[in-house]
């Protein structure tokens, strides 16, 4: 694959609305990764090495989004990122890798990564996350980065898709996690099955065998949502089921 350059205040003329750089020192996987990444309509610059993006930089190129591999043949992604850093430059970094776990995930963003991923989750999370941390780092001055939502245990981060419970991600995919938030955007009243499946795909999509089929697929997404919040915390029952109409948020208990 040829990547895509582009040089400061050149205007896009491919329908590439953001620039990424991409590091890794894998070929195969990140021609792949590159290519799938500019289907999501990013325009890709893709470095064997950290030297090689480092020096891209200096040289006054441009990007709005630094996806970095975690190992790296010369420098560690998590150890390259203070060094742009004290470059002056101030790009948001994503740092991706197949080292899944809390405590490879808390020294990433301890370094001033603004997320940490698994390359499992597959490229359109990748795409998804890169575009909302891309955008929310280029809005205007005065508007936040990013408005929390906070319902009892759980803490919502919509501008990257992200759920805490109890302060530990939940690792919610992004449809997942758009099953939460509108569960709890209506916590306390039942949210229909149709409701659920139409905030995932366009209203009236209808998916499964039959006219209800969609009704499975949300069953299953539950399902998979409420093990993810178990696996954190075996008490878990936020979740609540009605019968033959759908699920609903608890509300908090309120204090005593």
């Amino acid at each position: 694959m040829t990547p895509s350059v582009w040089q400061p205040g050149a205007k896009r003329t491919d329908g590439h609305d953001l620039r990424l750089a991409l590091v890794d020192d894998d070929d195969d996987f990140r021609e792949v990764v590159g290519a799938e990444l500019e289907d999501h309509n990013f325009s890709v610059t893709c470095f064997a090495d950290g030297p090689l993006l480092l020096d891209f930089l200096a040289d006054g190129n441009e990007v709005d989004v630094i996806i970095l591999d975690w190992n790296l043949p010369t420098t560690n992604g998590v150890d390259l990122l203070p060094q742009l850093r004290r470059r002056g430059v101030n790009i948001p970094v994503i740092i991706l890798t197949a080292l899944s776990g809390t405590s490879y995930e808390m020294a990433a963003l301890e370094r001033g990564a603004q997320d940490f991923i698994d390359k499992s989750r597959g490229v359109p999370v990748l795409a998804r996350r890169a575009r909302l941390i891309a955008e929310a780092a280029k809005a205007p001055p005065g508007v936040p980065m990013e408005e929390m939502v906070e319902h009892g245990a759980l803490l919502l981060k919509p501008r990257l898709s992200r759920a805490l419970w109890r302060g530990v991600d939940v690792d919610l995919t992004v449809t997942e996690f758009n099953i939460v938030q509108k569960l709890v955007a209506n916590a306390g009243d039942h949210v229909t099955y149709r409701a659920i499946y139409d905030c995932v795909h366009h209203s009236g999509f209808i998916a499964g065998s039959g006219e209800d089929g969609y009704r499975t697929n949300v069953r299953s997404s539950v399902k998979r949502i409420r093990n993810k919040f178990r696996a954190l915390d075996p008490e878990f029952q936020e979740i609540e089921n009605f019968a033959a109409f759908g699920y609903c948020w608890r509300n908090p208990p309120t204090p005593v």
